[in-house]
């Protein structure tokens, strides 16, 4: 198998430690791609590749996480995608790598490859992205969004009603993504501002690709969203259904049940 190697030097970003056999009898080999931990990789987004390479071991699958930078080469065979949020310059490192490895991106997200794009990567997986001078940086085009970069930071707790339930993260964006006809959203808004702060929408979802802005980071957080992934993952991976393992998630749903339940509180009063 060609592709970047997992390795790492201590004092950058990576969660390719987090490669490992499954807990019990292996079901299977996943492929996890981080892209760009260095660039695109802040508010907590590492602990979500952490996560997710973690429960898809607890399930009964081996793991590998590649960590994908720019300039090296995607592995033959990704099965999941994750991809974090970055500063403008961030963002400005990785687009002609990005370009470089659209055409394959666009046919893996066809193809059903499950992939979370959160904040600046969600961005750069929409249509263009406009700055506040009027500049337009074209995007990927595989969520059918455009975000417009403008001078209101939209920063605090954010809930969601979605198809796996209420999920909770943290949202710190300027940019005001703005969905296209058809486009449907991750799920809608119940405290926070999502995607805009003006249309009651948060994210994008178009089959198993999904952006937003939910940082925390997000998926130790909710579980159910993490599986959802997970299983589109290991089934292409195995071109089996997905056998979940038994993971005892008291402790998140708890969180969750107790954030979500302060931050509605919140909205309701304000």
């Amino acid at each position: 198998m060609s592709g970047q190697s997992s390795s790492h030097s201590s004092n950058e970003p990576s969660a390719a430690d987090a490669s490992g056999p499954a807990v019990g009898a292996s079901k299977g080999l996943v492929n996890l791609v981080h892209l760009y931990p260095r660039e695109m990789s802040i508010y907590g987004d590492l602990g979500n590749v952490r996560c997710l390479a973690g429960r898809i071991r607890r399930h009964g699958y081996d793991v590998r996480v590649w960590d994908h930078h720019p300039g090296s080469t995607l592995p033959d065979e990704p099965h999941l995608f994750m991809g974090g949020g970055g500063q403008d310059s961030g963002q400005g490192r990785v687009e002609e790598d990005l370009a470089a490895i659209a055409d394959r991106l666009r046919g893996l997200a066809t193809d059903g490859v499950p992939m979370l794009m959160i904040c600046g990567m969600y961005q750069l997986f929409g249509n263009a992205f406009i700055t506040v001078e009027g500049q337009e940086l074209p995007g990927l085009g595989i969520l059918d969004v455009t975000t417009r970069g403008n001078a209101k930071r939209m920063i605090g707790g954010l809930v969601v009603d979605t198809e796996w339930g209420q999920v909770v993260g943290f949202e710190n964006h300027s940019g005001s993504t703005v969905l296209a006809p058809g486009q449907a959203p991750l799920g809608r808004v119940l405290a926070g501002n999502g995607n805009n702060g003006s249309d009651g929408t948060e994210g994008a979802r178009t089959d198993n690709v999904v952006g937003c802005y939910l940082h925390g980071p997000a998926l130790p957080a909710n579980p159910p969203l993490a599986d959802a992934l997970i299983a589109a993952a290991a089934e292409h991976a195995t071109g089996r259904p997905f056998e979940p393992g038994e993971l005892d998630d008291t402790l998140a749903d708890e969180a969750r049940t107790r954030q979500i339940a302060r931050l509605l509180k919140t909205a309701k009063a304000s």
